[in-house]
């Protein structure tokens, strides 16, 4: 899998962050399984190992990128309060594509342009190793949480979910 590479691959190698390519699932579609359930089965861990990244769009028009346990529920009225926000809506696959470069099922919580803010739950850092998006579908990086804080720099860390 050395020839796959990302914008996140490309970040970690520049910040001497080691990771571990993840082949996720095919279903008989031929699309990358997108059920945690599934990829956290075939790689034996558990549910809150693995960071979803939940785009959200603002009353105006702005992202912002969430970053939770996979076993975590947003608190939406928390968000909203962060942010400053009376409106704030989940973000269609399209907006997701088009916000963060990376399409929903790949969707890393590091390497992000610089207009999506970047909020991350506290419990992520609760395991000694994370699952994150790649930026290529079909596949996903295993790497300590510990590099994972490091690589989120500026992004804001709190308590998100419920």
């Amino acid at each position: 899998m050395a020839q796959l590479s990302s914008p996140v691959t490309q970040l970690l190698d520049q910040l001497g962050i080691e990771y571990d390519w993840v082949e996720i699932p095919l279903d008989p579609d031929k699309k990358p399984v997108r059920s945690l359930e599934e990829l956290v089965q075939a790689k034996g861990q558990k549910p809150e190992q693995i960071v979803r990244s939940l785009v959200f769009r603002t009353g105006n028009g702005n992202f912002v990128l969430l970053a939770v346990p996979g076993n975590g529920r947003a608190d939406w009225a928390v968000l909203r309060k962060t942010l400053g926000e009376r409106r704030l809506t989940m973000a269609d696959q399209d907006e997701v594509l088009e916000a963060t470069g990376y399409p929903i099922g790949a969707v890393p919580p590091i390497a992000l342009p610089e207009t999506v803010r970047q909020l991350i739950d506290e419990s992520v850092f609760e395991h000694d190793k994370v699952i994150i998006g790649s930026g290529v579908l079909g596949y996903a990086l295993e790497i300590r949480s510990e590099d994972l804080r490091r690589a989120t720099q500026g992004a804001a860390i709190g308590k998100f979910v419920k």
